[in-house]
Order: structure tokens, then sequence, then C-alpha cells
């Protein structure tokens, strides 16, 4: 365990003054990768040196460490070291535990990628299927006037799904990356929110739903531009799930040293289940109502990021049938991490 702590900790370092000086942006799934592929070989360096010298004392326990080895570098993360208490390992029992380790976190790594491939994939494939499908359609020369309006309202909605995906993802990488830009300045919360909800007036009006603001002056430290994007993401997400002549609620309070702002609705709400994974990339808390709704799963992971970017905090509490509530708390005055 120690040696892997220092391996991955010299790797990391490295890593970082490199991206840095050349000011190169990578996905941190990626940066992640880096380093611990970089430490498995610095640490793969360590262990040669160690067993080099006890070869002679442990000479099948050298060979199958270097299997392990090779296995892991052709992408196979299921090998282990074995531990055998017939054969005294003495201090080299210290690096089993830290190549067994590797190998699970390298595993999990993995696993994630292969998921999040899975989901871009498949969230990408379902409007580019309608896409062709409908513009296929259009080639019909018996299509009325009033059909082939419909199927280029569809091709447009599905267009526009694509472009928020990709939007979406775009920034979720910027968003975990080391040098996402971060401006913290004074400006009035309560102003924003305000704005906010008479932007989005359309979206509400046209279902009839009621629309009360409880908002504190609040002159607030942060970044701006992207605290807009975690209100207009709640905003939406409550119109969309509420029903015709629901109601939603938007509440500011400030607090001694933070602020609290509340975003709740009369919809739908949530499973006691789908709460713990509702901040997930691609996770859709109702799967039925985010297709029709052109919904990508990516919104509340983009509103989890941006406000622990705030060093603040994000919960839900919901009850199915009964509406749900987002509570967002932030500090008063965030300032940018020293460089």
């Amino acid at each position: 365990m120690a040696l892997l702590l220092v391996s991955s900790a010299i790797v990391y370092v490295i890593s970082f003054g490199i991206l840095r000086h050349y000011r190169i942006e990578l996905p941190m799934l990626a940066i992640q990768l880096i380093n611990i592929a970089g430490g498995i070989l610095l640490l793969f360096c360590i262990i040669s040196l160690i067993m080099v010298v006890t070869k002679r004392h442990q000479p099948h326990f050298f060979e199958e460490a270097m299997e392990v080895f090779r296995q892991i570098g052709k992408g196979n993360f299921n090998v282990r070291l074995k531990r055998d208490p017939r054969r005294k390992l003495g201090h080299l029992e210290i690096l089993v535990d830290s190549v067994n380790e590797m190998t699970e976190k390298l595993k999990q790594m993995e696993a994630m990628r292969q998921e999040f491939i899975s989901n871009v994939s498949h969230e990408i494939q379902s409007p580019l299927t309608s896409i062709r499908g409908f513009a296929q359609a259009l080639s019909n020369d018996k299509l009325s006037e009033e059909e082939r309006r419909h199927y280029l309202q569809i091709i447009e909605m599905e267009s526009t799904r694509l472009s928020r995906l990709s939007d979406n993802l775009l920034k979720l990488t910027s968003l975990e990356s080391e040098f996402h830009r971060f401006d913290p300045a004074a400006f009035r919360l309560d102003k924003q929110l305000r704005s906010l909800v008479l932007a989005s007036e359309p979206q509400w009006l046209e279902k009839g739903i009621e629309l009360e603001l409880e908002l504190e002056p609040v002159t607030l430290t942060a970044d701006e531009e992207m605290l807009s994007q975690v209100w207009v993401n709640l905003i939406h997400n409550s119109i969309k799930f509420t029903p015709q002549g629901g109601c939603i609620r938007i509440v500011l309070r400030k607090q001694p040293d933070e602020v609290a702002v509340e975003v709740s609705d009369t919809g739908i709400g949530i499973s006691a289940e789908e709460q713990e994974r509702i901040f997930e990339r691609f996770y859709k808390a109702d799967k039925s109502r985010n297709r029709a709704s052109g919904g990508s799963g990516l919104g509340l992971s983009i509103v989890q990021k941006i406000v622990q970017t705030h060093k603040g905090h994000v919960r839900v509490e919901s009850s199915l049938g009964k509406g749900t509530k987002f509570i967002v708390t932030l500090p008063i005055d965030v300032q940018p991490a020293a460089t």
C-alpha cells in the first residue's frame, strides 16, 4: 500500500506538471488512467529492483509477479498475486497487497470507462436512428404536406437533442479539467434567480404552472455564469416533471456563512432507491419521460459538479407522487484556488 501511494503521488506530480506546462486539457478519466498506468510502470520498476535482489530466495514468486504484470499490460485486470502460507515472503507481502489493490482499482476504472462509452453510444444511437428513418421517409413523394412537416419537426427535435448531448458532454469534460476557468465575482443571487425564472416564463405558463418566489436579498461571491447553469437545470427539470396546473416554489435564504436555495415542485417525485443515483451520469429516474422530453441524464451531474466546484452541497428530498425538492447550499464567498 505504501509503495502504491508513493508511486502514484510521484506520477501525479510529474503528469500534472507536464499537462500544466503545455496547457493540455484532458478529461478527468483520462488523467486518472494516465496516472494509474504511470504508477504501475514506476511500481513495476521498484518491484523489479527488489525482486532482482530476492530472486535467489523466491524464484517462483518472481515468475508469478512478472506474469501478472504481463497480463496487466495486455489489459487483463482480473489477475492477482496469490498468497501461499507455505511460502515465506516477508517484506514482499507488502508488494502482494499493493499489486492486488492496484489491479482492483484498474478493473473498476476500466468498468467505468466501458459503461461511459456504452451510455454515450446509446444516447447518440437513438436520435440518429430517428433522423435516418424519417429522412428516408421524406423521400416518399406520396407524403402529404402535413406529414412532411411533422417528419421535419421530428428531425429538428432529434438534431437538437444530439447537439444538447454534445454540449453537456463537453461541459462535463471541461468542468472536470484542472484548467477550467473559474471567475468568482460579487453579484446579487436573488436578481439572478428572478431573471432566470422570467426567462423560462413561456415554459411554465404553457403548462399553467403557478410559480412562487421567496427570495431574500443576497450578494454572493461566486462564478455567476457557472451558477446560472445550476438554476436553469433545476428550474427546467421542475417544469418538465410538474403536471399541468402544478406549483413550483423557489426559496433563497441567507445564513451566517452560506446561502441556501430550494427548488421544489408538485411533480411526479423520485423514489428513495432512485434518489441514491440521481446525480450519476446518464442516470434517468423516469426513463420514459426523459426520452420523450429529450433528456440525456447529464443535467444533474453538471449541477453537482458546479456546486462542488463552489465548495457547496446539493441534495434531494422527494416522494413518489408528492413532488421533489432540491436544496443547494453555497458559501457566501468562494475564492479561486491558488495557482
